[in-house]
């Protein structure tokens, strides 16, 4: 029998997906909620699973653009396993896997919520690193994503490695030059992805239908420095995740929506909409593109598991698992340019919202405090908002309130 591989329903409004990468090939058997394959919507990635067992055909190859409900591909269901297929080997690394899910999925709500994922090597592949003594960072991964298979560990030597990592680079002695005999000049074209698109069209149109403003200020980190110094290590050993800038940030932010609703909604026609909820949305950099995961309810968490939610997104959005869901609801944005090395932005306000609050890199500068000339490491933010709904007083005040909470962190604890 035939069974048909079909592009599956992933949210109301999308209707459409790109095949971004297959993970079979035709001919090869697979088993059942196997992954088969990877779609690219213009919210997220989303895989796709074998619903049954059986050798596969491809019928649309990557980078076709499908409707949803289209077959991109049929599972003959007759066809027997290959000899050797479905060895012990890959039972038990398929058995590795699931034991990892089970033991993911039985986290609780508060700090073991979202616990650290397993890092780079599955169980099957970690017995085989311990046993033969291997260095993974020496491994090249074949795997997806450039991961360690079970075979790379296999077929790696000792030996192998300590040379690799022994080797330097011959200084440079000379300058290099081209010869211009023989060069070709080319160009390449690649088609936009559906999600590069869809952030294309979503910027353009924020900045044609919002009346976009930006506020700045500046922040002194010294407290948050030591702060985090004093308590970083217990927290890590608590929590199970580290105290970072971005926790405090997003807390502050919480806070400081309450007191300025309207920094926190949204126009909707010649209406207003106020959230009575603070749903923050954390900017993250993909190799696919700029996500948006949510962290929900953001002023009733506490920093821990604001750090948590924070960390989790940032693993999932690592391993393209970022899901519809995950980036659904938001009605404030913070954008963090400074791991890059910004030192100054101008965010663009992600619709419908109305509110975007741009991070960037941390300087040292001479500051003066009263009346002395002091080093202070000082962070620029902006405030990109709608004047449509949001005055010029209100950004300006919202904007000093985060930086009262995140200079004074104990205003978090006090409410004040």
């Amino acid at each position: 029998m035939k069974a048909e591989v079909k592009v599956p329903a992933v949210g109301e409004s999308i209707t459409e997906a790109t095949i971004a990468e297959w993970n079979k090939s035709s001919g090869d058997y697979v088993e059942r909620d196997e992954v088969l394959l990877s779609l690219e919507t213009d919210k997220a990635s989303v895989e796709v699973v074998a619903e049954n067992a059986g050798v596969l055909t491809i019928k649309v190859e990557e980078g076709e653009t499908v409707e949803i409900g289209a077959v991109v591909g049929e599972i003959d269901t007759d066809a027997k396993a290959p000899a050797g297929g479905g060895s012990d080997s890959s039972k038990e690394e398929k058995q590795d896997s699931q034991k990892e899910e089970q033991a993911s999925a039985k986290s609780s709500d508060d700090e073991k919520a979202h616990p650290d994922l397993q890092k780079h090597l599955s169980p099957a592949v970690g017995r085989v690193v311990d046993e033969k003594g291997l260095d993974p960072s020496q491994i090249q991964g074949s795997g997806r994503g450039g991961r360690i298979t079970k075979e790379d560990a296999m077929n790696a030597k000792p030996q192998q490695q300590q040379s690799a990592s022994s080797e330097k680079p011959k200084p440079q002695t000379e300058l290099p030059q081209a010869s211009g005999a023989g060069l070709e000049e080319t160009v390449t074209r690649k088609k936009m992805s559906t999600l590069r698109k869809t952030i294309a069209n979503r910027l353009v149109q924020s900045q044609q239908t919002a009346a976009i403003l930006t506020t700045f200020n500046e922040i002194d980190m010294t407290n948050l420095f030591e702060m985090r110094k004093k308590y970083k290590d217990d927290f890590k050993e608590k929590y199970g995740t580290s105290l970072g800038f971005m926790g405090v940030f997003t807390k502050a932010v919480a806070e400081a929506l309450k007191e300025y609703p309207e920094v926190n909604a949204q126009i909707d026609g010649d209406e207003i909409i106020y959230h009575n909820y603070c749903h923050v949305g954390i900017a993250v950099g993909t190799p696919k593109g700029l996500v948006v995961p949510v962290v929900r309810h953001a002023d009733k968490l506490t920093l821990a598991q604001v750090e948590q939610s924070i960390r989790h997104y940032a693993l999932k959005a690592r391993d393209g698992k970022i899901s519809i869901d995950d980036m659904s609801g938001g009605t404030f944005t913070i954008s963090n340019g400074g791991v890059f090395g910004s030192l100054m932005s101008t965010p663009i306000i992600n619709p419908p919202q109305t509110g975007i609050l741009g991070m960037h890199k941390v300087e040292d500068r001479p500051m003066a405090i009263n009346g002395q000339v002091v080093i202070r490491p000082m962070m620029y933010v902006a405030l990109s908002y709608d004047h449509r709904i949001i005055d010029g007083e209100q950004s300006v005040k919202f904007l000093v309130r985060v930086k009262e909470y995140v200079e004074d962190p104990n205003r978090l604890l006090l409410g004040v």
